[in-house]
């Protein structure tokens, strides 16, 4: 018990100093300073010539899903755990043959703030099991571990765990070797102590990590970079975004990153495969950035159906054999008629329930289509948890789709950064487990109003698999759900 009120009182006040803050202007960032040269580099990564032909939704074939190992006590356990995940193809070499080679780096338990766990989002590798289709978790198969848990962070991002918002990446690159890349910050940054670099790589030897970085991504906004990793395909890099492998993005609720899915192309590295000096601001090239709520009142220049509690939690850039390609988000998606700032309202999920000290000094109550509410609804609600935040009346979990011919035209100018807009959606709710376990019902929510549903994914590009994590589907652990692509 007292593990789960620590861990919750730092979101209780990032609520609090959220709805302070949520009024507050930003500055609109200059351009970014270029360091040191960056050139195309060319990768041994399967990355097959894009066609033009696009991923449909029936190219992805679910194929069920398998637990992860229980290791230890906190932190070196997967409880509370799943903000970042990777695919290494070179992991596992000796494992069954079962078709799914490779292995998974997964961080676990989050950092918990004000002292109570400062070594938290450490880092394991975990072997891939052929899924299985079940309707309970137990009949699930189970991963096993490949290296243990290693806080490869120790010493770097120092008070970063109010909240941590993380993201790794592994890319094998011939000039700098396999690496982790990782991404760092947390809910609240609005404070020159938490507004330092956020970028950093390790060794994929958690024995010994070798941590380099930590790196700006130019003048951006923590809050749009800092929360999921991707890796670029080599082809598109070279043509588009001047060699950078590396995608990096963020959306924090409430639209401070934008309103919907950020993306960045950047690359830490030299020509010389050196990593640049630490507190370097990074070259970006934007590929995916809405309008922020701090530029804008108005819900515009947005996601379609955007709305204020949406959660895009990771992001992958598919590519197949057959030369179809996508840029994938990831995330628990409010599709409600009504969404409001307050809390969950015991009398139905149709009903909002607001935060009434706050009427009058922002927006607290939209309808699907961004405008407001009445005022009828511009009131509270008796016998509501602490749980305040964004609310919809109703999420579903989703994967989205954008062409990267759209990505191209950001990337070259020749679109808004705000323009692109998915052309699929697919929802994925009919697979998951959905908290079967009834874990922290009064932050997550319950049925129609249930958060949090997805966390981070990997994609193994050779062998055309999908990695999607499913949060607190296993008691507190997340699940593995996997999807073959082709």
């Amino acid at each position: 018990m007292k593990r789960v009120v620590i861990f919750f009182a730092g979101l209780l006040l990032a609520m609090l100093l959220f709805a302070l803050l949520s009024c507050t202007a930003v500055t609109t960032p200059a351009a970014s300073p270029t360091p040191a040269a960056y050139l195309p580099i060319a990768s041994n990564t399967h990355s097959p010539a894009p066609s033009g032909d696009l991923l449909q939704p029936a190219d992805l074939q679910y194929a069920g899903a398998f637990r992860l190992p229980d290791v230890g006590d906190r932190p070196r356990t997967f409880e509370y755990g799943g903000a970042a995940m990777t695919f290494s193809p070179a992991g596992d070499p000796s494992g069954p043959a079962d078709g799914f080679s490779g292995s998974l780096f997964i961080m676990g338990h989050d950092r918990l703030a004000y002292g109570e766990m400062p070594d938290g989002n450490q880092v394991a590798e975990i072997s891939i099991p052929a899924p299985a289709i079940a309707a309970h978790v137990g009949d699930l198969p189970t991963a096993g571990i490949l290296q243990d848990f290693h806080d490869v962070a120790a010493g770097h991002f120092a008070g970063l765990d109010e909240i941590p918002r993380v993201g790794m990446q592994y890319l094998d690159m011939p000039a700098t070797g396999a690496l982790i890349h990782v991404a760092w910050g947390q809910h609240l940054q609005d404070s020159p102590e938490t507004m330092g670099a956020s970028h950093a790589w390790f060794s994929p030897n958690l024995d010994a990590p070798a941590w380099q970085g930590a790196w700006h991504i130019g003048n951006q906004s923590p809050y749009s970079v800092n929360g999921y990793m991707l890796e670029i395909p080599v082809v598109w890099a070279n043509l588009h975004a001047d060699g950078r492998r590396l995608g990096t993005g963020r959306y924090r609720d409430g639209g401070w990153s934008g309103m919907g899915p950020a993306l960045f192309a950047y690359q830490s590295w030299d020509a010389g495969g050196q990593p640049m000096p630490a507190g370097t601001r990074l070259s970006e090239t934007t590929l995916l950035h809405y309008a922020t709520s701090t530029e804008t009142n108005d819900i515009e220049h947005c996601l379609d159906n955007y709305q204020h509690p949406d959660e895009w939690e990771g992001g992958a850039w598919i590519t197949t054999d057959a030369g179809k390609s996508a840029l994938l988000f990831a995330g628990t998606k409010g599709t409600g008629a009504k969404y409001w700032y307050g809390y969950v309202n015991p009398a139905g999920p149709e009903t909002p329930c607001v935060e009434v000290e706050m009427v009058g000094e922002f927006t607290l109550c939209r309808l699907a289509d961004g405008s407001p509410c009445p005022e009828s609804d511009l009131k509270g609600c008796a016998g509501h948890n602490w749980a305040r935040g964004w609310w919809s009346s109703l999420f579903d979990a989703q994967l989205i789709l954008y062409d990267p011919a759209d990505i191209a035209g950001v990337a070259a100018g020749e679109m808004e950064s705000w323009e692109p807009q998915p052309y699929a959606t697919i929802d994925i709710d009919e697979h998951l487990f959905l908290n079967p376990a009834g874990i922290e019902p009064e932050l997550l929510g319950t049925g129609d109003q249930r958060r949090y549903r997805i966390g981070d994914v990997a994609y193994d590009r050779a062998n055309g698999r999908l990695y999607v994590l499913e949060l607190f589907a296993d008691d507190a652990k997340p699940v593995v759900h996997v999807w073959t692509v082709g």
